[in-house]
């Protein structure tokens, strides 16, 4: 279902805001098991980022915050859905703005406390159950994670990105003829670009298909850098995809992959078992968002050498 157009993302800042923030939290997280107003509340407040969804008339929709457990990993907590928001991406809108908080804080992963009837949400949004948590109100809690930074030093990111470039450039002859480049790989995001000139078709904008191509390209190369930081190795392909044209190409676009947008686990392939991975994809144009990508890769295990 398509997110309502009117909503916003705002952050709470009225006596009247932080009431209904509250409120929310209360209706949703602690009314139904007979727990008082406040009990919505911890000693963190002061210290988190809080986030509230609401619609063009300031109707509530949802509200999430996230603190900082240290100097790399934050939490995220208090997820709320109204009801009538339920079903239409509030949740997902929500837990994406607080990821990208968490991002611009420089944080490396972020670790929440999910109910059992949660966990399908949360692992379709790219997080991994990691382990029991303590039973709240007599409901089972599991811990989950996300890393929002791959392990490495940038003397790492240096090498694979050159690495991914010489792979390209051996296996893919497009990369060449498309003069794909990759400007910048920092752990948290990749970003490739091509210029305009040798991709270019009568309108005098991108061709279609090589704003395909480059996003197609620009998802493998961050499945190939997690591959990379986990010491993982497979045959890396594209099963299938989806691409969304929004506006013409007019000058040298780019392509920006977050690990963020990445989800499935890639763990199994070390046991010899096939992964997949569901990729966004980002294409830019003078800071306009122009296409939007979204791919299903899958690895597959290189046969062992072991006779």
């Amino acid at each position: 279902m398509a997110i309502p157009s009117d909503w916003q993302l705002t952050r709470p800042q009225t006596p009247e805001q932080w009431q209904a923030y509250y409120n929310l939290r209360w209706q949703v997280l602690r009314a139904p098991w007979q727990q008082p107003p406040g009990s919505e509340q911890d000693e963190l407040e002061l210290q988190a980022y809080h986030l509230m969804l609401t619609d063009s008339n300031g109707k509530l929709q949802a509200v999430g915050r996230l603190h900082q457990l240290d100097n790399t990993t934050g939490q995220i907590r208090y997820m709320a859905v109204a009801d009538h928001a339920r079903g239409k991406g509030a949740g997902s809108m929500i837990l994406r703005a607080l990821e990208q908080q968490a991002v611009y804080l420089g944080l490396q992963q972020l670790q929440l406390n999910a109910r059992e009837s949660a966990v399908g949400f949360y692992k379709q949004q790219g997080y991994q159950h990691v382990g029991e948590a303590a039973a709240l109100f007599g409901i089972a809690h599991v811990i989950m994670v996300k890393v929002l930074r791959l392990a490495g030093s940038d003397a790492d990111f240096i090498l694979w990105q050159q690495q991914l470039a010489e792979t390209w450039r051996q296996t893919i002859p497009l990369s060449q003829f498309m003069q794909l480049n990759i400007t910048g790989f920092d752990g948290y995001q990749l970003r490739c670009s091509a210029p305009l000139a040798p991709n270019i078709n009568l309108h005098q904008t991108m061709f279609a298909g090589s704003i395909y191509a480059l996003a197609t390209l620009t998802g493998w190369g961050m499945l190939y850098m997690q591959l990379k930081a986990a010491g993982l190795q497979g045959a890396q392909v594209l099963a299938n995809a989806n691409i969304r044209y929004l506006r013409p190409v007019s000058s040298e676009p780019e392509v920006r992959c977050e690990l963020l947008d990445c989800s499935g686990n890639l763990m199994p392939l070390a046991d010899g078992k096939k992964v997949r991975q569901k990729i966004r994809v980002g294409v830019y144009c003078q800071q306009q968002y122009c296409a939007e990508f979204i791919g299903h890769y899958v690895v597959i295990p290189e046969p062992s050498s072991e006779k």
